[in-house]
């Protein structure tokens, strides 16, 4: 995937005006996954599927069920013998409490410079950003050296059952010749200790979200109890939430704390079997957001449902974890949460999915980091880890190599990370119009 001829630009003014236009009105379009299939992601995808046929492409929507629509595309490139490139967004988004909000999450207001409302950074500017490029493509006439397949998926916020999931094992067709991929959430900067970072996801953590069930004897709340399933489920969840996972370092996140070491001038020997990892991170200060979520698996508490009235002791109890694995630690997770629950709670999987690993020392890496740095001079690339997952998950079943990159150019102050699934989520205009430009180059230069 090396960079052979500097691309075209086709950026133009159009091009800039679009990208604002088309967050603010996917923006407006609410598509909340609320989970368990309440949401409807059709009218978006609609939308986007209109402006890909005005650009003169030929989009496909496809339905799982019915609501729950995707959109899929292909733009042909001039070298026949070249691996296809997939560049694919979600266009579900997390719920949202207006009361919570400065701004209606849902206005799509665009105040100061800024575009506000659920979904300005996950990920409907990364959804308008490249439907802006492919139709300045088409007004210049431009085309890619490999073809690009542009995905917009449902479902993402939950198990991307209607999503990615849906279109890798029923339409693994439309992605035929695809080699690499990128979407969200790298390339964005992170302001620490005077640089400007640029983190290039270049790895996952799976996803384990867990469903812990205790059994016990139903009874009056007024008598003793020893087989009360509140208690049992209580004291699991109190041991999974105190748990303190051991370091697990996976190929990418080793990369990264190298990396991050030599660039704050300190010294990081990974393979010293003294090397604590913590004290580094401190050292790192800011800095370490790249990487602290991902130097182990971790599993957190999220939900708890039991009982129905207060004098009543119920026979079953109900919990909730959000668990992530790291890269290699799969076995580890597995054999401790079945030590953390004990004998007396059962857990099985809401949701899995397999954690992810891609190269840091390919042509694909290479590019992605040339073009931020092309962009931005003062620039820091350095490769992470995703604590989270992504639908980059369900399509390196078809052999595809996922990237985190959905470049944006942040002021300083500007906490990107706190406004995932948070409050006053938001992104500045100027940051949507280097995300265009980055990604005008790396789609032609791939």
């Amino acid at each position: 995937m090396a960079e052979t001829t500097t691309p075209t630009t086709a950026v133009d003014a159009t091009a800039l005006d679009e990208v604002v236009a088309f967050t603010s009105d996917l923006i407006r379009i609410d598509t909340t996954n609320r989970g368990g299939g309440d949401c409807k992601e059709r009218p978006a995808a609609e939308y986007v599927a209109e402006r890909l046929a005005d650009a003169g492409l030929d989009p496909v929507l496809l339905e799982r069920t019915p609501g729950r629509a995707n959109v899929v595309a292909r733009i042909p490139g001039t070298d026949p013998s070249a691996g296809g490139l997939l560049v694919h967004g979600h266009l579900d988004v997390v719920p949202a409490e207006p009361s919570d909000w400065t701004v209606h999450p849902f206005s799509g207001e665009v105040r100061d410079g800024v575009v506000w409302g659920r979904g300005a950074v996950d990920m409907k500017n990364m959804d308008a950003m490249v439907l802006s490029v492919v139709r300045a493509w088409a007004r210049h006439g431009v085309r890619p050296r490999r073809d690009v397949v542009i995905a917009y998926t449902a479902d993402e916020e939950d198990s991307a059952v209607d999503g990615s999931r849906f279109l890798a094992d029923e339409h693994p067709d439309l992605f035929e010749g695809c080699t690499e991929g990128i979407s969200e959430s790298g390339a964005y900067t992170l302001h620490a200790n005077g640089m400007s970072l640029y983190p290039i996801g270049a790895g996952e953590r799976g996803t384990a979200w867990l469903r812990l069930t205790a059994d016990g004897r139903a009874g009056h709340g007024s008598k003793v109890n020893r087989s009360n399933a509140v208690t049992r489920i209580a004291a699991a969840v109190h041991r999974i939430g105190e748990h303190r996972w051991p370091v697990r370092l996976s190929p990418t996140v080793r990369a990264a704390l190298t990396e991050l070491a030599a660039l704050h001038g300190l010294d990081a020997d990974l393979d010293d079997p003294a090397f604590d990892v913590d004290a580094l991170l401190e050292a790192l200060g800011p800095a370490a957001r790249v990487v602290e979520n991902t130097v182990r698996n971790s599993s957190n508490p999220t939900m708890l449902d039991a009982g129905y009235k207060v004098n009543v002791i119920p026979g079953h109890a109900r919990a909730h974890v959000d668990g992530r694995v790291v890269p290699g630690g799969e076995e580890e997770f597995v054999t401790t949460m079945d030590a953390l629950t004990g004998p007396d709670v059962d857990w099985d999987y809401y949701h899995q999915e397999i954690p992810l690993q891609a190269p840091v020392d390919s042509p694909t890496f290479a590019l992605l980091r040339a073009a931020v740095e092309r962009f931005d001079p003062d620039a820091r690339t350095v490769p992470f880890c995703m604590g989270g997952g992504t639908d980059a998950k369900a399509f390196s079943r078809l052999g595809i190599t996922g990237y985190g990159f959905s470049p944006l150019k942040l002021p300083p102050g500007f906490d990107y990370n706190a406004l995932f699934h948070g409050v006053d989520e938001r992104v500045p205009v100027d940051a949507l119009h280097f995300g265009v430009r980055v990604l005008d180059h790396v789609m032609q230069s791939a």
